[in-house]
């Protein structure tokens, strides 16, 4: 049974939730070991103590509040507390640095926040000497906080008495604030990631998030039976469609792992039916794989490798229900049996249904993989500004090389430069006190500027190049689209990140981040010593194992003509990890290219001006806050490069 029309805000759905399937299980969250749950009246009836806990605390209509942590229920149900004031929930990354919230909470002009532990609070209140508006923190976690008498900080718990108490003398407060919602309410606040600047508030009103919630959720068929696992960043869009607005749509279980070491494990005990995981997460599971198959017996590395290549050339078509001839059939099941059924089971995808990536753009090879395990996993387009649903592949008509058509309602077109334009029921409000941003990504029109470049197929289907800044063309017009070729690269499991180079240049170059799991397992097998990343990095055998990883990337370019001429010609495993708290990275782990370029100016000139070799100096941010440098000379290797002529011979 689905909620009545009228439940057009999220505390409408979660009042609707309560009268519906009172007893059925609304969340979950594993502590010390042991699943513990809340059905949907109890959640009711914790979010009204909470928001009327926040009421007597001073919160208003209209105010923001942060939320910091990571997935807990009582941070879900913090956010459903503050829209039941008409308040506004601004989810803030959990791994951010003190610095990096300031701007936040200034710009947000945010008096209140909850958030999980110790190590948040101490960045709360680190924050609050630049943000003196900060008044009340309050935390879920209570340990190591015993000794802190800072003012205004709090438990949850009080929070949660004090709203007891107001509702034993008011208890239809919280269904008054409720009933005064408006679907155009704004509903919540996010944060972009900052891959090109600085960091812009995207205004998100309840049915811009619901529209796309249920889009999604009428595309897949989507029913309160499904579990969901809540294991990605709250302050990310895409883990905020898929574990809360889509949760309070469709009525289904949300799952919250113990910790972030524990998420592997913790999904095989659940085994979700629905799944969203964005590239870098599929990338390390596969990388996992590989570990184990390289540690495997020699007859099980080759059953393996045997049965995956049966997978790659079945499996697909079976997904999507295409002829299959009787031999690839029986061959599957005995892969099935052996091979495919175990992974999935070790990757705790035995039971999903429906399986979504997005976030950035996924290599082909890695697409097809899990494909080809019979995980009906699809590619989503869409963005922060976007709720998400913009694009979907659809059941039988999934393709490796585009993100599918238009969701129901929404309305794409391409700019004379190819830029992908857009126009949605799910498109944002506007970016928080940023008039000419909003004018910038939003015209006259109503049509959002997306910045990714990109094609319809011939049969309709959304082909994303690349954002369209970074697509460019060599020296002699061949066509650079970097991410593209970063994501052949990341296929294989001793590679963890990459960054191109060669827009207006004679040639493509990279630098390269080495897998410190997958390259620190081989070279325990092949008894290889090291001390730390950077003198792994830096090891000849390493060096070796990485060209040879580009080598085959360049043999695939090569077999494409039009991409022949951007076989990568050299590169550089760099001495250290791109990381955000070096702003490297943003905080969805997505490459700020720019910046890179920038901050090793130098590199990328040794690169093109044929030295062998390059020393650099380098700072770096450490996790307590210090900063140091780390120094080293890097070795400049020249990649195999196949002709066309070669490859076709």
């Amino acid at each position: 049974m689905n909620p009545a029309p009228s439940a057009d805000t999220f505390p409408r759905l979660l009042v609707e939730h309560a009268r519906v399937r009172p007893n059925a299980t609304a969340i979950r969250e594993k502590d010390l070991g042991i699943w513990q749950s809340w059905t949907w009246r109890q959640m009711l009836q914790e979010v009204s103590e909470i928001a009327a806990g926040l009421m007597q605390a001073g919160f208003k209509r209209g105010q923001h509040l942060a939320i910091i942590g990571e997935n807990r229920p009582r941070l879900y149900f913090t956010m459903t507390a503050v829209q039941c004031l008409g308040g506004i929930p601004v989810p803030m990354y959990q791994d951010a640095a003190a610095a990096e919230m300031v701007f936040v909470f200034d710009n947000a002009e945010i008096r209140f926040a909850v958030v999980e532990d110790q190590e948040q609070v101490d960045k709360v209140l680190e924050v609050r000497e630049k943000v003196p508006h900060l008044q009340q923190i309050f935390y879920d976690d209570a340990r190591g906080l015993r000794h802190y008498q800072q003012a205004g900080l709090q438990p949850y718990e009080a929070l949660r008495v004090s709203g007891q108490q107001w509702l034993k003398q008011n208890p239809a407060t919280v269904s008054e604030e409720i009933a005064k919602g408006r679907a155009t309410d704004i509903g919540a606040m996010f944060y972009t990631s900052g891959t090109t600047g600085d960091a812009k508030g995207v205004v998100l009103g309840y049915d811009n998030l619901i529209a796309a919630g249920r889009a999604g959720a009428e595309l897949e068929a989507l029913t309160a039976n499904e579990d969901v696992l809540a294991y990605l960043p709250m302050a990310w869009i895409g883990q905020n469609i898929f574990s809360y607005t889509q949760w309070l749509v469709c009525g289904f279980t949300v799952n919250c792992p113990e910790s972030a070491a524990t998420v592997t494990a913790d999904t095989r005990e659940i085994g979700p039916t629905y799944y969203f995981a964005p590239p870098r997460v599929l990338e390390a599971m596969l990388t996992q794989v590989m570990i184990r198959m390289e540690d495997a017996s020699g007859i099980k590395r080759r059953m393996f490798h045997y049965f995956m290549g049966v997978a790659r050339h079945v499996g697909g078509r079976l997904l999507d229900k295409q002829p299959v001839g009787l031999g690839d059939r029986l061959l599957y099941s005995l892969g099935n049996w052996f091979v495919y059924a175990p992974l999935r089971n070790s990757l705790g995808m035995s039971r999903v249904r429906v399986a979504y990536t997005a976030g950035e753009a996924i290599g082909p090879d890695l697409f097809t993989f899990y494909r080809s395990l019979g995980i009906n996993l699809k590619q989503l387009y869409g963005s922060t500004e976007t709720s998400v649903f913009v694009c979907v592949q659809e059941n039988g008509g999934v393709k490796a090389d585009t993100v599918g058509p238009p969701v129901k309602g929404v309305e794409i077109k391409l700019s004379d430069a190819g830029e992908i334009l857009i126009r949605s029921p799910g498109l944002f409000r506007e970016y928080y006190k940023a008039p000419q941003a909003t004018r910038e990504a939003k015209d006259a029109e109503g049509w959002f500027h997306t910045g990714d470049a990109g094609y319809f197929d011939q049969g309709g289907h959304l082909k994303i190049i690349d954002r369209a800044k970074d697509v460019g063309k060599l020296a002699d017009g061949t066509l650079f689209a970097p991410k593209y070729i970063e994501n052949k690269l990341k296929f294989f499991p001793t590679i963890k990140e990459a960054v191109a180079f060669g827009d207006q240049r004679a040639m493509v170059t990279a630098f390269i981040n080495i897998d410190m799991e997958a390259v620190g397992n081989w070279a325990e097998r092949h008894n290889l010593p090291y001390a730390g990343y950077t003198d792994l990095a830096a090891k000849p055998e390493v060096l070796a194992l990485v060209r040879e990883a580009i080598g085959k990337v360049n043999a695939d370019l090569a077999a494409d003509p039009k991409l022949a001429n951007a076989q990568i010609h050299r590169f550089i495993v760099l001495h250290k990890e791109l990381d955000a708290d070096d702003d490297e990275l943003t905080r969805t782990r997505k490459v700020r290219r720019g910046f890179i370029q920038q901050k090793f100016d130098q590199l990328v000139a040794a690169m093109y001006c044929g030295l062998n070799e390059q020393y650099i100096e380098t700072a770096v941010k450490f996790e307590d806050g210090r900063t140091g440098q780390i120094n080293a000379t890097l070795k400049i290797i020249d990649a195999e490069v196949f002709s066309v002529l070669q490859k076709a011979a």
